[in-house]
C-alpha cells in the first residue's frame, strides 16, 4: 500500500483474512481484541466477515474498523 493513501476503507463484510492480508499492520489489532474475545481472533474466525466475527465475540463494530484503519494509516 502507497504510505500516501489515506483512504483506507475496511467494511464489515471483509473477512479477517482480506484485512490480514491486505493490510499487515492489522494483525496487531486484532491480537489487542483477543482478550475481549476469549479466544485469538485469526486463528477461529480468520474466514469470518468483521460483522459476523464482532457478533461472534460481542465486539464493537465501528471501533474495531476505526482501529483497524488507524493502524493501516499510521504506516
Amino acid at each position: 500500500m502507497n504510505r500516501l493513501d489515506k483512504s483506507v476503507k475496511i467494511t464489515p463484510q471483509m473477512t479477517v483474512l482480506d484485512v490480514v492480508s491486505h493490510y499487515r499492520k492489522t494483525e496487531a489489532v486484532f491480537k489487542r481484541y483477543d482478550a475481549a474475545a476469549g479466544e485469538c481472533i485469526c486463528c477461529n474466525a480468520l474466514f469470518d466477515s468483521l460483522g459476523d466475527m464482532a457478533d461472534k465475540y460481542r465486539l464493537d463494530l465501528a471501533r474495531l474498523i476505526t482501529d483497524l484503519e488507524q493502524a493501516v494509516r499510521e504506516d
